[in-house]
């Protein structure tokens, strides 16, 4: 799939998710633009700096965690595009994401499968 010009801002404490993501993303299709995160903090900065057409957000990060980071992007954009990835985190967190507008949520570990069906239902079509 073409991905050119899709911007894509992957936000994870872990270098090794954010890696795995981009892999996931680059196995089903090529040209995007990716921007990577390492704390909540920097997901709201980078958004409102970069416009990116999805995000990749992890729950549980310093400074802020995936929660608190989506509500800022939300702020930012009303239909920002936010998929939580995440091993951790309570039921209620999960519940505040889906309330504040995360489109989906994806377990780790996962599968490539499940992060290139989530882009192909996204920017399928292009």
């Amino acid at each position: 799939m073409d991905l050119s010009n899709k911007k894509i801002l992957i936000c994870d404490d872990s270098i090794l998710a954010r890696k795995q993501l981009m892999d996931a993303i680059k196995e089903d299709g090529d040209g995007a633009i990716f921007i990577e995160g390492k704390n909540g903090s920097e997901a709201g900065e980078l958004y409102k700096k970069e416009k990116p057409d999805i995000v990749f957000m992890d729950i549980v990060m310093p400074e802020k965690d995936g929660t608190e980071a989506l509500a800022d992007i939300k702020e930012i954009d009303p239909n920002a595009l936010i998929i939580i990835v995440s091993s951790v985190g309570t039921q209620d967190q999960l519940k505040a994401a889906i309330k504040l507008g995360a489109k989906d949520f994806i377990q780790k570990p996962f599968e490539k499968s499940q992060i290139q069906e989530i882009i192909e239902l996204r920017f399928g079509g292009n």
